[in-house]
């Protein structure tokens, strides 16, 4: 009796070790980021049947992207496609590890407030880039989901304000 009273004892402490309070401020995130960045064009876009432009803000640890969509096929009702042009709208957090870029978030309206369903992506996002970095302010990115690789321009430099949670 008196060696299981003290496991349990023991598990409760390794347990209650074990756990630790989140942090009250959002993470700093990667500072070189902190900004505004946007894709100019795709390489050859007027022979593409579809193609998206990207553009990133990377606010502290959180990312928001707005991503505008063309095609010259209609894969669905004109109102959601509008005569082949629309925009779709990430919001999310990131991590950075070595060259790859990691995106993880939920697509939105164009508030960044949670989308319901309807037309086009709803739910989960999540995305893998890698970056190589060309100057302080051009990145040369793939997507791991696309083959066709890209060029983000930074627009405007952001300092990270960690907000509480």
């Amino acid at each position: 009796m008196y060696k299981k009273t003290c496991f349990f004892y023991l598990l409760f402490f390794v347990a209650l070790a074990s756990c630790k309070f989140n942090p009250a401020l959002q993470n700093v995130g990667t500072d070189f980021l902190q900004g505004e960045w946007a894709q100019d064009s795709v390489k050859l876009q007027k022979k593409l049947l579809n193609y998206s432009l990207y553009q990133f803000r990377f606010s502290c640890d959180s990312v928001f992207i707005t991503t505008n969509n063309f095609s010259k096929v209609n894969y669905g009702t004109d109102t959601c496609m509008n005569q082949g042009k629309w925009k779709e709208y990430v919001r999310g957090k990131y991590e950075l590890h070595h060259d790859t870029l990691r995106v993880r978030g939920l697509y939105c309206n164009p508030d960044f407030s949670l989308k319901n369903t309807g037309c086009f992506h709803t739910g989960v996002y999540e995305d893998l880039f890698k970056l190589q970095k060309q100057t302080d302010s051009l990145f040369h990115v793939t997507s791991f989901s696309s083959t066709v690789p890209f060029n983000l321009r930074l627009i405007k430099r952001i300092a990270c304000n960690p907000k509480p949670l």
